[in-house]
This record gives C-alpha cells, sequence and structure tokens, in this order.
C-alpha cells in the first residue's frame, strides 16, 4: 500500500486538509477521484487514524470544481460529534489555501435542534406539528425574519451548527436585535454551499428529501454524497420503514379523523371553498371506512393472539391478510351507504389517484396522514403524534412495498394488546434509486467490512462500484488483539464458572494495564450477570444505562479525562451497538484497553428468520448466514474495538473474550490484515497487557 513519501500534497492534492498526507490516504483519495470521474461509486473500508474524511473531502471537491455544472457535496452522517469534525477539517483546508476562494460550508442538524423557539423541547412529532403550524398561522416571528446578513455569514466561513444557532439569536436588522431561524437561514445558504453536513434523512428519508432539496433548490444529479460511519445506513433505513399498528391506534385514528371530519365541515360551512369541499368528501369517505376497519382491527388482533401455541410469542403477518382486511372494510362501507367511493372529481383532487380497488388504500393513507387535530393532553404529560399519522405511516409502508418480497408484518403479542410492525428487508430498494440518481457516491467507514456485503444491501451497480478495505496503521504493533481460548458465551456453555473465569481475564487486564479499559457485553442482561454486581480491584465502574442522555454523555467523557488527570482510573462498561460503543469518541487517547464479551449474535425471531430466507433469495445462500448473522455480529464488535484508537498516536490493546472468534466462521468475517494472539489463562493475559504497555507508547501528533 502506497505512502506517499515526500509527496507534496498541495501538488497532487489541492483540497487536502493535511500539509503531508497520511498512510493509505493517497490511495483512498485517487481511488475515490476515480469513482467520483465516471459519476460511480467508491466504498472505503477505511480505519480510524487514515485519515478518511480529509481523504473523502479533497476527492470530491476536486471533482465537483472540476465539472461544469456546480456540484454540492452532501456529507452525510448518523452522528452529530462527526459533524463538528467535518467543519473543522473544511476549516483546516482553508487554512491551507489561503490565496484560494475558501470552500464554503452548511452545517444542520434537525429542526427542532437548531429551533430558537420554547416548543423545540417537545417530541419530534409535536415540535413538527407545532413548527408548521406556526409558520402557517404566521405566528413565529424568527421564521419571519429576514436574514440576508446571517446567509451571508455562513458563507464566510464553516460555523459549527451550535455556532450558527448562536448567532440566529442575536441576529440585528436596523441595529435591532431580531431573532431568525438559524434552520431556515441554513437550508437557504445550502444552494450557494459547497459543502452541506447532515442526517442521512436528508437524501434517504422520501418525505424529507422532496422537502429539503425543493427548498434548498438542488437537483439529485448535482448532489455528491458522502455517506461517513456507512456501516450503519442499511440498518437506518430499515428503522426509517418501522412502522406500529394496534387496536388501540386504529380506534384514536377513526376518533382523530372524526375530529378533521367535524373541522372541515364547519370551515367549508364557512367559507364554501371548492377545495375544503372536496377533502370534506374524502375524509367522510376515509371516516366511514376506518369505522369496519377499527372493528376488524380488533377482531384480528383476537385471531392472531388465538394463532399463538405455547411458549411462541410472534408470528408473521402476511401482507394479504392485512390488505385484505382495509379492501373489505371498504367494499362494506360502499356497499352500506349505497354510493360510489368517489366521484372523479373528487379523486382529481388528489393529483395522483383513481377510484380504482388497487389505490384504494393509498387514498386512506394520504387523508390519514394529512388529519390536522389539536391533540389535548394532562397537565405533565407530553403531546404525542396523532395515531392517524402513525395508521397512514404504516399504510404508506405497505403501499410501496406490499406487492415485493422484501416487507415483512412482525405480530408480537408483547404488550397490553399486542402490536403488528412492518419491516423492510431490503434497504436497497430505498438506497438504491437514490445512489444512481446522484453525481456518485462515496461511501465510508472503519467497518464496512466486507466492502461487497454493503454494496450488494445498498444496491450499489456493479458496473459504476468500485471497493476498497484498507490496511489498518494499528493492526500489529500499536493495537494487538488477544483472544482467550478458555472462555465463551455460547449458550450451551454459560454457566457461573465461566462467568468467573470472564471477570479473571478482565482483573488481569486490569492489573496490566495503566489506564482507562472498557468492557462491552452483547446485552444488558449479560453486563448485569457479569460485570455490574462484581467487584474489580484498582477501577471505579461505570455501569452504561439506557436512560442516558447526551449530557449524561457528555459529562462521562470528562469524567474519564479529569479521573485520568488525578491518576485514578475506571472501568467503563457497556453494550454493543449501544451508546458507550459506537456513539463517542474517546479522543486524546483516553481509553487504554477494550475488553469484548462474546460475541453479539441476535437472537432467533420471525424477522430474523424472515431477514435470512430474503438474503438467501436474493443474494445467495452462502452469503445470506454471514450478511445477517454473523457479520453484523463482528462489525459490532470492530465498532467496540476501534473506539480507543481515534487518531494515528493513539495506541490499545483489545481483549475478545470468546474462543469462537478463532473458529473459521467468525474468523473470515475480519479484516484479512488482523492477527490474533491467543491467551488461555488470566495470568497470560496480564503479561501479554504489562510487556505491551511498557513497550508501546502514545505518540503526540503536534
Amino acid at each position: 500500500m502506497s505512502t506517499g513519501g515526500e509527496l507534496d500534497s498541495s501538488e497532487e492534492f489541492p483540497y487536502l486538509a493535511h500539509a503531508k498526507p497520511r498512510p493509505g490516504q493517497i490511495d483512498m483519495i485517487r481511488e475515490c477521484r476515480e469513482a467520483l470521474r465516471s459519476g460511480g461509486f467508491h466504498l472505503a473500508a477505511a480505519p480510524t487514524g487514515i485519515g478518511k474524511t480529509a481523504a473523502a473531502l479533497a476527492a470530491a471537491l476536486e471533482i465537483a470544481e472540476a465539472t461544469p455544472n456546480k456540484k454540492t457535496i452532501f456529507f452525510l452522517t448518523s452522528r452529530q460529534s462527526q459533524h463538528r469534525i467535518v467543519v473543522d477539517t473544511v476549516r483546516r483546508i482553508n487554512a491551507l489555501r489561503r490565496e484560494q476562494d475558501p470552500v464554503t460550508l452548511v452545517d444542520m442538524i434537525g429542526q427542532s435542534g437548531m429551533c430558537v423557539q420554547p416548543f423545540a423541547k417537545e417530541s419530534s412529532h409535536v415540535f413538527s406539528m407545532l413548527c408548521s403550524g406556526a409558520r402557517r398561522e404566521k405566528t413565529c416571528k424568527p421564521w419571519l425574519t429576514k436574514a440576508p446578513g446571517l446567509t451571508k455569514r455562513i458563507l464566510d466561513s464553516p460555523l459549527h451548527v451550535d455556532e450558527l444557532v448562536d448567532l440566529a439569536k442575536i441576529h440585528r436588522v436596523d441595529g435591532q436585535i431580531a431573532q431568525t431561524c438559524p434552520w431556515k437561514a441554513a437550508r437557504e445558504a445550502a444552494n450557494h454551499a459547497d459543502v452541506f453536513v447532515g442526517d442521512y434523512n436528508h437524501l434517504f428519508d422520501e418525505g424529507v428529501r422532496s422537502s429539503s432539496l425543493e427548498a434548498m433548490g438542488l437537483p439529485m444529479e448535482d448532489i455528491i454524497i458522502i455517506v461517513d460511519e456507512a456501516h450503519n445506513l442499511p440498518d437506518r433505513i430499515r428503522m426509517t420503514m418501522e412502522r406500529v399498528i394496534t387496536p388501540t391506534i386504529a380506534r384514536n385514528a377513526t376518533m382523530e379523523l372524526e375530529e378533521y371530519t367535524g373541522a372541515l365541515t364547519a370551515m367549508y360551512q364557512t367559507t364554501g371553498a371548492d377545495s375544503t369541499g372536496l377533502e370534506l368528501d374524502l375524509a367522510t369517505w376515509a371516516l366511514g371506512v376506518m369505522k369496519i376497519v377499527r372493528q376488524k382491527t380488533a377482531d384480528l388482533f383476537r385471531q392472531l393472539h388465538n394463532d399463538l401455541t405455547g411458549d411462541v410469542n410472534e408470528l408473521n403477518v402476511e401482507v394479504d391478510r392485512f390488505n385484505e382486511l382495509f379492501h373489505r372494510s371498504c367494499d362494506e362501507y360502499e356497499g352500506i351507504s349505497g354510493q360510489q367511493t368517489l366521484s372523479e372529481e373528487q379523486v382529481q383532487s388528489t393529483a395522483r389517484h383513481t377510484v380504482k380497488k388497487e389505490h384504494r388504500m393509498q387514498l386512506l393513507a394520504d387523508v390519514l396522514n394529512r388529519c390536522d387535530i389539536d391533540l389535548d393532553v394532562g397537565e405533565g404529560e407530553d403531546p404525542m403524534e396523532p395515531d392517524s399519522h402513525r395508521l397512514g405511516h404504516i399504510l404508506d409502508c405497505v403501499n410501496g412495498f406490499g406487492s415485493t418480497t422484501a416487507l415483512c408484518l412482525v405480530f408480537s403479542a408483547k404488550g397490553k394488546e399486542g402490536k403488528i410492525t412492518s419491516h423492510l428487508l431490503d434497504p436497497g430498494l430505498v438506497s438504491g434509486p437514490v445512489f444512481e440518481g446522484t453525481a456518485g457516491a462515496i461511501l465510508m467507514s472503519g467497518t464496512l467490512y466486507p466492502p461487497q456485503m454493503y454494496a450488494d444491501m445498498l444496491a450499489l451497480p456493479a458496473q459504476k462500484t468500485t471497493k476498497t478495505a484498507y490496511d489498518s496503521p494499528f493492526a500489529g504493533e500499536r493495537r494487538p488483539v488477544l483472544v482467550a481460548g478458555d472462555v465463551s458465551t455460547k449458550y450451551t456453555q454459560r454457566s457461573p464458572a465461566m462467568w468467573d473465569k470472564i471477570r479473571s481475564h478482565i482483573q488481569a487486564l486490569i492489573e496490566g494495564t495503566p489506564g482507562h479499559i472498557a468492557v462491552f457485553a452483547p446485552s444488558y442482561k449479560m453486563m448485569e450477570e457479569i460485570l455490574a454486581n462484581s467487584h474489580f480491584q484498582g477501577v471505579r465502574k461505570i455501569i452504561e444505562s439506557r436512560e442516558w442522555s447526551k449530557n449524561d454523555i457528555d459529562r462521562l467523557v470528562e469524567d474519564l479525562r479529569s479521573e485520568r488527570s488525578a491518576g485514578k482510573r475506571i472501568l467503563l462498561c457497556g453494550v454493543y451497538g449501544a451508546r458507550l460503543s459506537e456513539g463517542i469518541d474517546y479522543n486524546g487517547g483516553i481509553l487504554d484497553a477494550v475488553a469484548c464479551i462474546g460475541i453479539p449474535n441476535a437472537p432467533p425471531s420471525v424477522l430474523s428468520s424472515a431477514l435470512k430466507d430474503y438474503a438467501s433469495d436474493r443474494f445467495g445462500a452462502n452469503n445470506a448466514w454471514r450478511y445477517t448473522v454473523t457479520q453484523p455480529a463482528i462489525n459490532a464488535i470492530l465498532q467496540a474495538m476501534g473506539r480507543p484508537i481515534r487518531s494515528i498516536g493513539d495506541r490499545a490493546l483489545i481483549l475478545l473474550l470468546d474462543q469462537r472468534h478463532t473458529d473459521r466462521t467468525y474468523a473470515t468475517c475480519y479484516p484479512k490484515d488482523l492477527r490474533m494472539n491467543a491467551t488461555n489463562t488470566p495470568m497470560t493475559t496480564a503479561s501479554f497487557a504489562r510487556r505491551f504497555f511498557s513497550r508501546v507508547h502514545t505518540i503526540d501528533e503536534g
């Protein structure tokens, strides 16, 4: 792998944020650049320390500048902490290019996170309703306040989103402070920026995408995408498509629709507007249908409960069975009312539907999603999303994907009445058309491994896609991996004696390590069993909680720094896939070691079986188990392993506490350059740790 030698980076890489390229960085820039030059896609499994953010931006900015039509780079990430890294990287680029035009950037998070109004603290769905209502009724002064000066300031030099919000609060008009909406100002500036930093939803959620791009004035074909932490994108798309229905939701949706119809009736009687009359007709039809749906939903749930046998508490619900419930309700309503479903004029008001049977569910979903009501709540209670919208969303999902084998409906008996949840098994149905509609993309992550799996899952076109797994600068000397061959969390081997062995290895790691250690378990239950009630000498334990807020996480990082400065040590106990294993940058070398307990294979379920069956049909039987079980589990461990290595000067010891890591099934899921060392006793573990930390030290990059 080329390191670039003494190459002057400014000559070949004019947008690189580093005066001297890092190992592996040159190869990544060249390969990203080559893919983008032809409008293609590059998947980069790029370890931390290689400088992947700087490499991706260097390639994308160079290609964007070279194209005749202006291209905007969408740097999309699921983590707000990464926003700051991107902004700081662009600032470094500009500092190195003092004589050239600066790279302009707009940094945005969710609308509520940027709002300066008191209702910004409401739940996301309620905030959305209150915000849209305030804008519609022209009662939001920040939204109405013009901010040309703020827009210019955004483009003058890159701002972190929190800096933008602070500026919006003191924005002046004619010398007087006039608060303006920072979210609106950022969106207006995006059209003129070189780089836009935001969440995945801006392109991979259909509703957000259409509204965002229209407001920004940016066509899809003029966007270059950089997807950071791209290993999260498939699950994020699946999560976006998850919707729930219960008998209570069906009941409440009917009541909300009745209220909406009443409001429309009063409005029509007052105004006589044709548009109101047409919407009233649609709402009246939908209400009639929903009164029948409500009863049939209750009947369906009783049948599903009866279908369960033995200890089974979930089952698959055929999409046709779900669809038939709504179609029978439409048929019964039409028969009872003795009238046609809708007139041609009424249907034309929806702009895209006809009265044909196959369009009835979409028409019902549209009316439910438009249902605009005031939610009354008790004192001290938070308002929630209208259940009419919840039902409309699940109908949208069924309408969009119900004709394919990629939609799975799962009934769970848990809770008071049970629930049906929709699951999209194939995120590529969403991501594929998005990627193909753009000017190219870079997808990168330290755990985008193997790249081919993610190319398959995200439906990237094979003929336009390149893939590289870059060597890690830490795989050998600076990040050794030690596998304990005498322990396992395999179900058949679990016992108090096994937990004692695992605890002995952790204590040995503590004795051989000078600083803080993080330990991750497959579940909160296993974390409690092995770690929570056990005493470890020489450290203070901190146990991860599901209830932690962002402020709690921020305080935790500061605690780690202050405790290290005081010469004290912490044993940080967390869970794979939760906040501590993926949501934090432990920069500055504040973690010296990580212990990974077990392998976080997903437990058997209706959904996991459906995923394996679909993957077998879509990607072949040989790939099905790896794509849905073993590789996701190992990638969760790789994420945890990467927590202490945040820069090229860091060093850390990794202890894998499960002998199965050396089995071929799991060993093939690791990057080829990762080498494993063996330990079979706690004494060996402690000895290995002492030798490593006496020999290898952190390097000050400054």
